[in-house]
């Protein structure tokens, strides 16, 4: 039996209620628009195509998916110590970024209603979706005597401005790699069903297709706004984007690798193989992908886990405030270099690379 003291402590607002993860450049983040902006967009280049992904949307398909059934009537005390904190983590990550999404989606579609009413119920059903999924995921957290306080992280986040062509660019890439990550779980899990530690993971075929979906309606809605990415600024912001995600994918997992070992992954392959996957669906909306088969693409990122261990390090150490901000600068500065260099590295025309016809 496992007893409370073998148990991972974790900070508490109230009894069985997380305190929400603190905020860092590696957490998934809150997002607001400027909302009159995309109310006003023109939709007539690619509407009949956006009104194709309504009504799938409105087709519900995951409507009686997500119901937990007698696979979670069971005791968890048997994922203990450290498998118990990364798997408290990942779920509550998990409901984190679905959130995020469900309260930026739900905004857009309050927003857009009278003006837009095409793309407010798009938002309204999307939202739909990542309520199911962070609902989902909390209760999950519940199984191991914790949850979030959703409306309190409503609260408590800062949100970040983006303009609707950022938002465009981020969340299409967040609901692609998010289905990549899905289903590359889901299809190993099927092959070694010994190392399906909790039940969660059966839900993640059809879970990974709202990813897709949502994936879709961005991809239509860019392609509404052809501007937005046929141009010079396109092609560095799109560069911008992808290796945003994915590096914080990389970085994220790796430090979490036993998470992932305890799912019998390695992390670095898993993370290469939803990369280049990811980047490979990219390139049929965005006009560039990045060269991630280069040998020096990884080693960066490599470079940069060198310099987070070592920075963690400095942040456990008993040094006064001052030093270790002197000790950690040059570990910042060098992720920073590292960064521009993968940015400046020579990418590839999606056209040219994968044959996409537009």
């Amino acid at each position: 039996m496992v007893t409370t003291a073998e148990r991972p402590q974790f900070d508490e607002i109230r009894p069985g209620v997380k305190s929400p993860a603190k905020e860092t450049i590696l957490t998934p983040r809150f997002y607001t628009t400027d909302f009159d902006a995309m109310a006003e967009m023109d939709l007539s280049v690619n509407e009949a195509e956006l009104r194709a992904i309504l009504e799938e949307f409105r087709a519900d398909y995951n409507q009686k998916h997500f119901v937990r059934d007698d696979q979670f009537t069971q005791s968890w005390d048997h994922i203990d110590g450290d498998q118990r904190r990364l798997f408290v983590e990942f779920l509550e990550r998990s409901c984190t970024a679905e959130f995020s999404g469900f309260l930026l989606y739900k905004e857009l579609g309050r927003r857009l209603k009278t003006k837009n009413p095409l793309l407010a119920e798009c938002f309204n059903l999307m939202s739909r979706d990542e309520a199911r999924h962070a609902g989902f995921l909390n209760k999950a957290m519940a199984d191991f005597n914790l949850s979030l306080d959703l409306g309190f992280l409503t609260k408590s986040r800062k949100y970040t401005f983006f303009k609707p062509k950022f938002i465009f660019y981020a969340t299409y890439l967040s609901e692609k790699i998010g289905y990549w990550r899905y289903i590359t779980i889901y299809r190993h899990l099927e092959q070694h069903p010994e190392n399906r530690i909790y039940p969660i993971f059966n839900f993640f075929e059809n879970w990974c297709q709202d990813e897709n979906r949502h994936g879709d309606f961005f991809d239509a809605l860019m392609q509404a706004q052809p501007s937005i990415l046929n141009d010079w600024k396109a092609k560095l912001w799109c560069r911008f984007f992808l290796l945003s995600v994915f590096a914080t994918m990389y970085l994220n997992d790796v430090q979490r690798k036993d998470f992932y070992a305890a799912l019998g992954l390695d992390a670095r392959e898993y993370d290469k193989l939803v990369i280049e996957k990811t980047n490979e669906t990219a390139a049929r909306v965005f006009p560039v992908m990045l060269d991630v088969n280069n040998p020096e693409f990884y080693a960066g990122l490599e470079r940069c886990i060198e310099n987070n261990e070592k920075l963690t390090a400095i942040a456990s150490s008993n040094a006064p405030g001052l030093i270790k901000f002197f000790q950690k600068l040059p570990h910042y500065l060098s992720n920073g270099v590292e960064l521009l260099k993968l940015y400046f590295m020579k990418p590839l025309d999606s056209v040219a690379t994968m044959g996409v016809v537009r």
